[in-house]
């Protein structure tokens, strides 16, 4: 298993992640696919074996989300604790 970060600078909204993960999560070989929108990256931990870094980037470029760059390492864990109170009911 290997994760990378996939530079995607076309990423700017709720649909671009949800058209990403839907493009992605289907993949064989593919085991977590996160977006982060605002660092228009997408995280991704997959068996290179099975889907080439050359097929994930065709794919992603076939949905409109050329990839501009790529390095090692993994998605970091969710933050725990971040509720934000609604004030004024």
């Amino acid at each position: 298993m290997s994760n990378i970060i996939l530079e995607v600078p076309d990423v700017s909204c709720a649909h671009c992640e949800k058209t990403i993960l839907s493009a992605l999560e289907q993949q064989p070989g593919v085991q977590s696919v996160q977006v982060d929108i605002a660092g228009k990256i997408v995280y991704l931990g997959y068996d290179p074996a099975t889907l080439p870094l050359t097929q994930v980037q065709a794919i992603l470029d076939e949905e409109g989300y050329p990839v501009a760059g790529t390095r090692e390492g993994a998605a970091p864990p969710p933050r725990k604790g971040t509720v934000i109170p609604l004030l004024g009911q």
